[in-house]
């Protein structure tokens, strides 16, 4: 159901609000000439009494009584009309007064309802006028300020001279058209702040009479304002301060349009937006939360680059940009690859040393036997016995044996050469071959048996063979120095495919470890003469292969040394496979 229409409180014109409060004395015109006509009738009356009194009436009196009677008449009649002129003037000055107390009090209720500060000052600085929302404001009564002069009630003590100067100013009429902020003080005591603009008062005749001040209590809106601005500031002194380059551009005809850029974004590509379209990297309209690292050729730079959309002030989707210089980051990192690549090296190095006496003693015995048959040759040909197929046969295993001594000098150079890290698809029986053949010399000096355990399909891993070779030798070398005073003497090797990885476990029935996380840490060592480098060096590689080496105790006794290597897989047939012509040489 529809609301009924309500009339409006305010009058639509002010003749309207006049029409309402008419009064009864517009009839006074009326009354008089009743009165007037009731006066006639009197005198007519008594005339006719009169000359029925008289008997006997001259003609000169008639007429002069004639002329009196016409003259009476004439009189009425101006008198009447006179009524008439002013009844109807009296009804209109009736209607205008009433208007004008309508307005009036129309425009009083105006000011009465008003929150902004009024107040009137004549030509010499007296106040004039205040409304009440001006005596809310200061809290003093409209009788307290009307006619007060210099110095007000409402002027901060202290301040006098600074109020006196803004009053000089407003009266000379050189306030600007923005206004003046000043600072006033209630009757309580409380201070608030206010904007002030001024207006000359004129009268009818465009004469100034005064000045109409207009006053506005900002005290808590400039409140708002200056949190805010110290808040912006704090923001902007952050952003400023950040090492990243942070910049946001919105998309626009004509091309990347530069909305913000910090201190830095400006030291790298100044207050253009190509810095910007540079980082993307090629990523324009497909953003992501993830880093990426570009180089600038114009700063000369490497970044790590996050993009990210968001809504701008005014609504539009813009992209933020954060990029971080990583220059020297990656210098560091190449640098601690080469140093790595130095330690590796050494690591092998000393692995040949340390394994220097078995290598002399296995190499011994094919040099030993090359002598031996070379002297059986030499020896039956100056005993004049020697046939062709003997000296054949044993210059044959002499070659054999030759080629053996030089399998063992060509791997232990392959083993120890200086080569850029190159990760490839290898089988793992083969880098596990080669690891062994190197323990296997110092094993059968301590008498220790090395046993594998491979899958019936054994997958191909993507690594670099020098390097897992490092660790498993480096493993296989301490499982077999934990088995020396063993009862058992046989150290396991199992491989196990667990799909997406390939684990490596090397098991030994040693005196075990106490510790085995600390094995990790650099330069922590179980032996009186170790570095405490070596199973940290392997971690390393490990983790560079995306794998993962970890110890755990035996349960029957020793140590368990376990590392991941990720399964070549089908989609890496196109990397680099070795030669098979070129096969690693076994001892």
């Amino acid at each position: 159901m529809a609301a009924p229409n309500k009339k409006s409180l305010i009058p639509t014109t002010f003749y309207e609000q006049a029409q309402k409060r008419r009064g009864l004395y517009w009839l006074t015109p009326f009354v008089v000439l009743i009165l007037y006509l009731c006066v006639m009738g009197v005198f007519f009356w008594m005339q006719r009494i009169q000359s029925d009194s008289v008997m006997f009436v001259t003609i000169d009196q008639e007429i002069r009584q004639q002329r009196l009677m016409m003259l009476v008449v004439a009189l009425s009649l101006v008198i009447v009309v006179s009524l008439l002129a002013l009844w109807r003037y009296t009804r209109f000055r009736t209607k205008a007064e009433e208007a004008l107390i309508a307005e009036t009090g129309f425009r009083r209720a105006m000011e009465n309802s008003m929150s902004t500060g009024m107040r009137v000052f004549d030509m010499q600085g007296r106040i004039a006028y205040v409304n009440p929302a001006f005596c809310r404001m200061i809290g003093w009564n409209e009788a307290d300020l009307i006619g007060r002069t210099t110095p007000f009630p409402y002027w901060v003590p202290g301040k006098y001279a600074e109020h006196q100067e803004t009053l000089d100013l407003l009266l000379s009429g050189r306030t600007p058209s923005s206004g003046l902020e000043i600072e006033a003080q209630r009757r309580d005591g409380s201070r608030f702040t206010a904007r002030m603009y001024v207006s000359p008062l004129r009268d009818a005749n465009g004469e100034q009479i005064g000045w109409m001040t207009s006053m506005t209590d900002i005290t808590e809106p400039k409140r708002i304002r200056e949190a805010l601005t110290a808040a912006h500031e704090r923001f902007m002194t952050v952003l400023e301060g950040l090492d990243d380059a942070i910049s946001v551009v919105a998309d626009t005809p004509e091309g990347l349009e530069l909305l913000f850029a910090n201190r830095n974004y400006r030291r790298f590509f100044g207050a253009q937006s190509s810095g910007h379209s540079e980082l993307l990297g090629g990523r324009l309209g497909r953003f992501t939360d993830e880093l990426i690292e570009v180089y600038s050729p114009s700063a000369q730079r490497w970044f790590e680059v996050q993009h990210r959309m968001l809504a701008w002030t005014d609504g539009r989707r813009v992209r933020l940009q954060v990029a971080r210089d990583i220059t020297e980051r990656r210098q560091h990192e190449e640098e601690s690859r080469m140093q790595q690549e130095k330690i590796q090296l050494t690591s092998r190095l000393m692995t040949m040393g340390e394994m220097a006496s078995s290598l002399a003693h296995e190499l011994n015995q094919p040099l030993t036997a090359i002598v031996n048959y070379n002297m059986a040759a030499s020896a039956m040909v100056k005993s004049d016995r020697a046939t062709p197929e003997m000296l054949l046969d044993a210059l044959g295993k002499s070659a054999q044996q030759a080629e053996r001594a030089g399998k063992i000098i060509s791997r232990i150079r392959e083993f120890v050469k200086r080569s850029e890290p190159r990760r490839q698809r290898v089988p793992a029986a083969r880098i596990l071959d080669n690891a062994i053949s190197f323990a296997d010399i110092d094993a059968r000096k301590r008498q220790v048996l090395i046993e594998k355990t491979l899958p019936d399909t054994l997958p191909d891993v993507l690594a670099d063979p020098i390097l897992i070779e490092q660790v498993l030798l480096n493993l296989l070398k301490n499982g077999v120095e934990a088995m020396e005073h063993s009862e058992y003497r046989t150290l396991h090797v199992v491989l196990t495919d667990q799909s997406s990885v390939l684990e490596f476990a090397v098991i030994d029935r040693g005196h075990g470890l106490k510790d085995p996380e600390r094995l990790f840490e650099p330069f922590y060592s179980t032996k009186s003469e170790g570095l405490g480098m070596g199973l940290n060096i392997c971690r390393t590689i490990i983790e560079s292969h995306h794998g993962r080496l970890w110890a755990t105790a035996n349960p029957e006794g020793g140590t368990i040394f376990r590392f991941t290597l990720p399964n070549a897989g089908e989609s890496n047939n196109n990397e680099t496979r070795p030669n098979p012509n070129h096969q690693e040489l076994q001892a």
